[in-house]
């Protein structure tokens, strides 16, 4: 009769070691990827232009910086009005603009938008004779395409909205408050003033 023979010894690897460096990366990553969260979600961040709304200010491809870091000054009451006259804004479309479109999930998406803002809380607006008049004035508009514009009765934007143009005036050219009414600063995400390529250089109309 044999013996059975005895099962050799076992051993317990560490998990320590392992353990540690597992641990240690997923801190580091957080470290790391924290301050890149903050920073785009409060600070500022890259937009790129799609479309010609905006001709010949900006075509398609244009990479412009997004400050958004006013706008959220603005919201904690540490600032006042952080939009001007002149600014290029990037904002979520209204809710009735024909850039939103259901979705299959069914809620309704809202696309960014870049437009110039012309038109704030209080002010008076009127487009006749092809030209942008503001609170009884002729706003003069370098920066604005050739081409004739549809006139506008006389308005009032609403308390909270901005009143945003395309700088490509031409017929149909840019969808904006002329088609969907005034904007909701709440939906501003910021101001695009600056240009980084490919002409770097300051877009604002001030």
């Amino acid at each position: 009769m044999t013996r059975p023979q005895a099962s050799p010894p076992t051993t317990h690897k560490s998990r320590g070691p392992a353990l540690f460096r597992s641990e240690f990366w997923r801190v580091w990553m957080l470290g790391a990827l924290l301050p890149v969260y903050l920073l785009t979600t409060f600070g500022a961040t890259l937009a790129r232009v799609d479309g010609e709304s905006m001709d010949p200010t900006l075509q398609t491809g244009h990479l412009l910086l997004l400050l958004k870091y006013p706008r959220w000054l603005h919201a904690w009451h540490l600032s006042g009005n952080y939009l001007h006259y002149g600014d290029l804004v990037i904002f979520k479309a209204p809710a009735d603009s024909p850039y939103a479109f259901e979705t299959l999930y069914g809620f309704r998406h809202r696309p960014y938008n870049v437009k110039r803002v012309v038109g704030l809380a209080g002010d008076q607006l009127e487009i006749r004779d092809g030209q942008l008049i503001r609170n009884g004035r002729v706003v003069a508009e370098p920066y604005v395409s050739e081409g004739y514009m549809n006139a506008q009765p006389k308005l009032t934007v609403p308390p909270g909205k901005v009143w945003v143009l395309g700088d490509n005036r031409r017929l149909g050219s840019s969808l904006d408050s002329r088609a969907y009414g005034p904007v909701d600063i709440r939906d501003v995400a910021g101001t695009a003033n600056l240009r980084l390529w490919p002409q770097p250089g300051n877009l604002s109309g001030r």
